[in-house]
């Protein structure tokens, strides 16, 4: 058999609809954003660990209503964006922001009749608001978690993961990185960016002798190296 050959493509992350595996961890908030516009009232929030399909489902909606999106942190009380009317996905980035601007906000979608989308790492009653009534508004608002993926979940995203950057994997080599990785969507998608760069780094196609060989070099690089993060 020929050996893969491997090229420092550019990444191209796929994003529709089809692309979105729905598994027992995610159900319920895809079923919640299937069910727009018929939500019990204006405002929607789906919120799970890094990297478990937060963005990925705002963009489906996205792409279903016409909303716009913008960053919490970006929330300005004194310029609301436009097109309020149709909706608006507001995602939390951790950082800071002003309760004043996203109250504003809240207030504006609803009055325009649009629709408002919060995505974050925790449920938006749980955010760090010290306004009264910004917070009261955010303990009201249908809140929607996604889980740890199970087994079949994460092999297909790994396999997602390899074939957005292009790249042929075998069956092997995908359930040899499973038993060894952390639960975690995140930690799928550092996987397979750092064994991707490994192999263009070696020359090599990646196999299950490269990804063991990866696997080896991480734990014996020296500590406190920026490569090192934690599978």
């Amino acid at each position: 058999m020929a050996a893969q050959l491997t090229f420092d493509l550019p990444v191209r992350t796929a994003r529709g609809r089809e692309d979105f595996f729905v598994a027992a961890c995610n159900l319920d908030a895809v079923v919640w954003v299937d069910r727009w516009p018929e939500w019990p009232t204006h405002a929607l929030a789906i919120h799970g660990p890094p990297a478990s399909g937060k963005s990925h489902l705002a963009h489906v909606w996205r792409a279903r209503s016409g909303a716009g999106h913008i960053r919490s942190s970006q929330v300005d009380r004194d310029q609301l964006p436009s097109g309020l009317s149709v909706g608006l996905v507001v995602e939390h980035d951790g950082q800071s922001f002003d309760d004043v601007g996203l109250l504003h906000l809240y207030n504006a979608v609803a009055q325009a009749g649009g629709s408002l989308l919060l995505t974050g790492d925790q449920a938006p009653a749980r955010w760090d608001v010290s306004l009264p009534d910004l917070r009261s508004r955010l303990r009201a608002v249908t809140a929607v978690g996604i889980g740890l993926p199970d087994d079949e979940l994460l092999a297909a995203v790994l396999a997602k993961l390899f074939r957005d950057r292009q790249l042929s994997v075998s069956p092997e080599v995908v359930s040899f990185m499973m038993s060894r990785l952390e639960r975690s969507l995140d930690a799928a998608r550092q996987c397979v960016t750092q064994l991707d760069a490994y192999a263009l780094e070696k020359g090599r196609p990646i196999t299950v002798r490269l990804a063991s060989d990866f696997l080896s070099d991480r734990e014996s690089a020296p500590a406190g190296d920026t490569t090192e993060k934690d599978l």
